[in-house]
């Protein structure tokens, strides 16, 4: 179910200034420690759910810094409760899951969905980010939210396309064995068949599982594929929120 890939290339965490940086600011929502960025006052939100590296990676919170810039409010909830995967963990990921389950972080989410529409919020999207994709995929199973972007998923397979009620996005790497263009290309095929499910698909050449938010700065190819990746998934939400 889990593999070493969704460790490969861990995030920098010095790189953000310690603590994960941004523009935004930690508070409690809907009972998590959140990242928070952008208006409060829009009606209009984005949840970025995190791979296992947590919500304090800096280029996710660069990224969430980026979407707020376009009116969303947006929010980076703690799912996995102040115990990310630690880069060189000796621990096995597939020890660490067990006490991390994209199951809890599915139900971790509804407090924080309700919290947002308690504060005005009519329309929410969700993107997730490995880990993060099989916690947003079952958002899109009961419509939880308007729109989803799934990024180099990991525990995610077809069934699951069968069942998304909402328009999603799927934004895969060429190099993946956790999500291999075969397994997202049959996604797309089961998408196909909803036609009442606004899908876009896409794989992107020659990056690896992660890119979208744990590129190498110096890798010029990974650092174009992400903010390529980026603008689709803002794409998506301003199309379907907005």
């Amino acid at each position: 179910m889990s593999g070493p890939e969704c460790c490969e290339n861990p995030p920098n965490y010095l790189s953000g200034g310690g603590g994960g940086g941004g523009a935004g600011h930690v508070q409690q929502l809907g009972g998590f420690n959140c990242y928070l960025s952008g208006p409060v006052d829009s009606t209009q939100a984005v949840i970025l759910v995190s791979d296992v590296f947590g919500y304090e990676a800096p280029k996710l919170r660069k990224l969430a810094d980026k979407v707020a810039e376009a009116g969303f409010y947006v929010v980076v909830p703690d799912f996995l409760r102040g115990d990310p995967r630690i880069p060189n963990d000796e621990k096995p990921l597939e020890v660490w899951i067990i006490d991390h389950g994209p199951d809890q972080g599915f139900e971790d989410a509804k407090p924080v969905i309700e919290a947002l529409k308690s504060k005005g919020v009519t329309k929410i999207g969700a993107a997730g980010f490995c880990w993060g994709a099989k916690v947003v995929v079952e958002l899109a199973k009961y419509a939880y939210i308007q729109a989803a972007v799934l990024l180099h998923p990991s525990f995610v397979d077809v069934d699951d396309m069968h069942a998304v009620k909402v328009p999603i996005s799927i934004l895969g790497a060429e190099i993946d064995r956790r999500s291999p263009p075969e397994l997202v290309k049959q996604f797309e095929m089961a998408l196909n068949a909803k036609p009442e499910v606004d899908a876009f698909v896409k794989i992107f050449p020659g990056v690896t599982h992660g890119w979208a938010v744990r590129y190498n700065d110096e890798d010029e190819l990974a650092v174009k594929s992400a903010e390529e990746s980026h603008q689709d998934m803002l794409g998506w939400f301003e199309k379907h929120l907005k």
